[in-house]
């Protein structure tokens, strides 16, 4: 791919062009080692979208390189009991292979930020897989760091149990 240059839009999340995108890019995550490396199921693929939509505090960015979608970010706002402000979770950051290190993460966090921004809220949050460094030196570059606070009681873990 040429080095077009890239774009960063909303997700409109009843438009086919996002739609087959947001699935395609969410799907490409999934396949890789550092998203489960499985596709997602045919009933998260048929039902995503519509249930995003009817999501109030869900937000999803795509990066453009011209026609071609490269990245995604699906946000979701929350809110923080001691700023009585809110936050915003990035819970999916995708970029395509071929598309790493050139920026579009980076650009992904910047409509992530100003969409929490334009909210009133707090602080950006994500997850992230201690073996993907790349992706811990994008989020470091961008300014995350881990959740102290206070150093002598240690960092906040993330924890899940399924339902």
């Amino acid at each position: 791919m040429s080095a077009t240059a890239v774009t960063v839009r909303r997700v409109d999340y009843r438009a086919d062009t996002d739609r087959t995108a947001l699935v395609q890019l969410l799907d490409a995550y999934a396949r890789d080692p550092m998203g489960g490396g499985e596709p997602l199921p045919s009933e998260v693929r048929e039902r995503l979208c519509d249930d995003l939509a009817a999501h109030p505090l869900a937000a999803s960015f795509i990066a453009w390189q011209g026609d071609a979608p490269v990245g995604l970010a699906n946000c979701f706002e929350a809110y923080s009991s001691f700023k009585a402000r809110p936050l915003l979770n990035v819970h999916d950051l995708v970029v395509l292979p071929a598309q790493r290190g050139a920026g579009i993460g980076q650009a992904l966090l910047a409509a992530c930020q100003a969409h929490a921004a334009e909210r009133g809220g707090c602080k950006l949050t994500l997850e992230v897989l201690s073996g993907n460094q790349r992706a811990l030196r994008s989020y470091e570059q961008f300014g995350f760091a881990p959740y102290t606070l206070d150093p002598r009681a240690g960092q906040a873990l993330l924890l899940q149990k399924w339902l």
